[in-house]
């Protein structure tokens, strides 16, 4: 009888952190950071623009989101193409209407079907940040290292050309890395990564290729979670935003300026009937008076010439 291998055997696995990208700091024992203006929260909004292949694929697993029913899935493909033909307008009028910028996290094909939202997106002064090549083509541990090169690389090499902006950031689909897709991420070129969820704040990653800036872009309450996975109303998502942000706000006080990250997605956020409530979420938040918005990029370059500050 042949076993199979322990999917639970790698070379990194041991006790404590099982990689070498960061060192364990508790978030009370780091230097307190002071945003612009005297803000407490920095808030920092993402607008996920994705394409759902209809021929998505059912391995490794599909992203939270994807076609699920049998081939041809229009409806759930119709649904996630809302977003990009309708949805993702109306977020982009409210932010305007309130004089905010997002980070659109874009999938590299978008740019190639849709030129037009991507020159929508760079004229709206959003910063464009990479988000692999679309929603079915997933970084796991199953692919070779030269095919998630290529990935990264081709990913890159689109939005950089067709947004004619430096494209810093990077998202892998799903929040899903390999042991590779840090390195390669910054041997292509990008200073920040939006993948890790375990933090409030950004801190310093080490890759074999250099340093990248972790930003914590929570799923916790996006609106893929408290909208889509748990099926919630807008009244909802926006008392657990709210929640959030007091709770945020009230520690920034003591231990310094903390992050509220907000991920929008076009095909749940943009339909008519949470649209509404989207806005007046915002308006609440940015009335408080202690919130510096901010691009993801931004928040990096102020994270880091802090950190460069002696101590």
């Amino acid at each position: 009888m042949t076993l199979s291998p322990d999917p639970l055997a790698y070379p990194k696995r041991r006790r404590g952190l099982d990689h070498d990208w960061f060192v364990h700091r508790p978030v009370r024992a780091r230097p307190k950071l002071a945003w612009p203006n005297g803000a407490r929260i920095a808030l920092w909004i993402t607008v996920p623009v994705e394409f759902f292949p209809l021929d998505q694929p059912a391995q490794p697993f599909r992203p939270l989101g994807a076609l699920d029913r049998a081939y041809p899935d229009l409806w759930a493909y119709a649904n996630r193409d809302y977003g990009n033909r309708v949805g993702i307008y109306r977020i982009m009028r409210v932010l305007q209407r309130i004089g905010l910028r997002a980070t659109a996290a874009m999938n590299a094909v978008v740019a190639e079907r849709y030129p037009r939202l991507l020159e929508e997106v760079v004229r709206q002064n959003w910063e464009v940040a990479a988000s692999g090549m679309d929603m079915g083509r997933i970084h796991h541990g199953g692919l070779t290292r030269e095919a998630e090169q290529d990935l990264v690389r081709s990913a890159a090499s689109i939005l950089r050309r067709a947004s004619g902006q430096p494209v810093l950031g990077w998202h892998s689909p799903a929040h899903s890395e390999s042991m590779n897709t840090l390195d390669l991420v910054a041997a292509g070129g990008f200073s920040y990564v939006m993948d890790w969820i375990n933090d409030d704040l950004p801190y310093e990653m080490t890759t074999a290729a250099g340093p990248l800036c972790s930003l914590p872009l929570t799923h916790e309450w996006s609106d893929r979670n408290i909208l889509l996975q748990h099926e919630l109303m807008i009244e909802d998502y926006a008392s657990q935003v709210l929640g959030a942000f007091r709770c945020l706000d009230a520690e920034a006080k003591d231990y310094g300026g903390r992050v509220l990250s907000l991920s929008v997605t076009p095909w749940i956020m943009g339909y008519p009937h949470r649209i509404a409530g989207f806005q007046r979420l915002l308006e609440t938040i940015l009335a408080s008076g202690t919130v510096w918005p901010a691009t993801a990029a931004e928040l990096v370059a102020e994270f880091r010439r802090q950190e460069a500050q002696p101590r």
